[in-house]
């Protein structure tokens, strides 16, 4: 199966993409979509529902495995994120493409083991489980490839 991990936000959303089989991955291609501050929201949307939609038309994904959000202390960059996350849920749904979200939780005890575990934990086992040798850069390109770990993990191959 080929699996699309998608990290939200507005200035840099995070993507991975990987193949697995059931019992190993292969990483087809990662990056990050990212948009300058200065530009207006609206545009920083477009910009990022395009993009999106040119990853997931370049690598045809079957699953895309997204962050499910959570709002901590500040609530307007919740929102923001929210607003991305939907151009980017948008784009898989206008592809048919299936959309599964996951709990950062949920993400850690799939690829650690360890629910509680520190964010450099996941990187360092991301990049092992992949066989890469170093951590993807940005951060966010990290947690796509997390997700789309804890997809793998979490869906049953027919």
């Amino acid at each position: 199966m080929r699996i699309l991990g998608i990290d939200p936000g507005y200035a840099i959303v995070g993507y991975g993409v990987l193949d697995y089989d059931g019992y190993a991955f292969k990483t087809v291609g990662c990056g990050a979509v990212t948009t300058s501050a200065g530009t207006d929201f609206t545009l920083r949307l477009l910009d990022i529902y395009n993009d999106i939609s040119t990853v997931i038309d370049t690598y045809r994904p079957e699953y895309m495995s997204i962050e499910k959000l959570f709002f901590n202390t500040n609530q307007k960059t919740g929102i923001d994120v929210a607003q991305a996350r939907g151009v980017i849920v948008l784009a898989a749904v206008q592809r048919g493409l299936p959309v599964f979200e996951y709990t950062p939780l949920q993400v850690k005890q799939s690829v650690v083991g360890y629910g509680l575990a520190e964010k450099k934990q996941v990187m360092e086992m991301t990049k092992n489980i992949l066989g890469l040798s170093k951590v993807p850069k940005p951060d966010d390109t990290a947690d796509a490839l997390a997700l789309a770990i804890c997809h793998g993990h979490s869906h049953r191959i027919n």
